[in-house]
């Protein structure tokens, strides 16, 4: 009996022996060992052997990235205005002896030369360029803070500036600031755009004026071209038929009639032609007549009034018994014809004109 127990206790030492022999270090994790107190290595991940009661596992580190973030430490600018600066620090160990041995404690080390490093970047720089220079401010305390804890085993891969916060009087004059910024970007905007209304409108406005100028241009060309040839026509047709100078007084006391026409026209003159008009009619009625009435019996004037009997100035004038012979009426009204004819042409010609912009090949519009 007394001899198994014996067994059992030796089986026990040597299996808390073999145990403590053994070390398993997880991955991304670094153990410092000690021997009799003094440094003698680091396990690296996996299955290690150690000397019971001899060695001993003193710090067990993670090699991994890390994230430290510091207080709000207050800062004096070189306008000297108290900012409060919030930082975020990445870094990693590299070498877990020195990071065990080198330093006490290395995020308080860190932290420490971050609040250090930041006032002397800060106070070299007033509040404008404190707030619009982070990248200057983030790569200057990496270069510092990566050269001082090089030898502590531990390097500083980003940091980053969370937050700056100026005091509160500054922040309401630069909200101020902002706002009459924003004001004043309004006021040059809408002037802008008020500015641009009027130059399209008046641009719109002098397009549109040339436009119905040159409309009006070529209509008044196109009228005028078709009037110009409803004349030509008229006098065509008037000079092929051989019209003599009775024939177009005769038209021309006819149109006088039209020149009243219209409910408004109380008042209207008489052209100073009308006279001879009238005179070269009158004549031309007396010689038809003359020419159209019997001679009286014998030969000889009786000392009556015939059918054609002269007026006070010895002219013929035209009597109830004389009448306008039928070839001379119908010569008239045939060339009346004709001339309303050719006036109907050119109007008709006029207005396709009109509606149709373009003018014909080998005709030039009369201006």
């Amino acid at each position: 009996m007394e001899l198994l127990v014996l067994v059992l206790v030796i089986a026990a030492v040597v299996i808390f022996g073999v145990a403590s022999t053994v070390r398993v270090v997880p991955q991304a994790r670094r153990y410092n060992v000690e021997r009799f107190g003094r440094y003698r290595t680091t396990l690296q991940p996996g299955l290690n052997f150690i000397i019971p009661m001899v060695d001993r596992i003193n710090t067990k580190l993670d090699v991994r990235e890390h994230v430290f973030t510091s207080q709000p430490q207050p800062v004096i600018t070189q306008d000297n205005l108290v900012v409060n600066i919030d930082t975020v620090l990445y870094y990693q160990i590299t070498d877990p002896r020195a990071a065990a041995y080198e330093v006490a404690n290395y995020l308080q080390a860190i932290d420490q030369l971050t609040v250090t490093t930041l006032r002397n970047v800060i106070g070299s720089m007033d509040l404008e360029s404190t707030l619009t220079s982070r990248e200057v401010i983030n790569a200057q305390l990496r270069t510092v803070l990566d050269d001082a804890t090089g030898k502590w085993g531990i390097r500083v891969n980003r940091v980053e500036i969370k937050a700056i916060d100026p005091p509160s009087t500054i922040k309401e004059a630069m909200e101020k600031q902002m706002r009459a910024e924003r004001d004043k970007r309004a006021v040059i905007l809408h002037a802008e755009g008020e500015r641009q209304s009027k130059i399209l409108t008046a641009e719109g406005t002098r397009q549109q004026e040339i436009l119905e100028a040159q409309g009006n241009q070529q209509a008044m060309i196109l009228r005028a071209d078709g009037e110009a040839r409803a004349i030509e026509r008229v006098f065509q047709a008037v000079h092929q038929n051989n019209a003599d100078p009775k024939v177009l007084a005769y038209k021309y006391l006819e149109t006088l009639p039209h020149l009243a026409d219209g409910p408004n026209n109380t008042f209207w003159v008489i052209p100073g032609e009308l006279t001879e008009a009238v005179r070269s009619v009158t004549g031309a009625f007396g010689d038809y007549s003359r020419m159209g009435a019997a001679p009286a019996a014998g030969g000889e004037d009786d000392g009556d009034d015939g059918p054609a009997a002269l007026d006070a100035n010895g002219r013929r004038e035209l009597t109830s018994a004389g009448s306008l012979s039928t070839d001379a009426a119908a010569a008239a009204d045939q060339v009346a014809q004709q001339a309303e004819a050719a006036v109907e042409d050119a109007k008709a010609e006029a207005a396709a004109a009109e509606t149709t912009p373009e003018t014909k090949p080998g005709r030039n519009p009369r201006r």
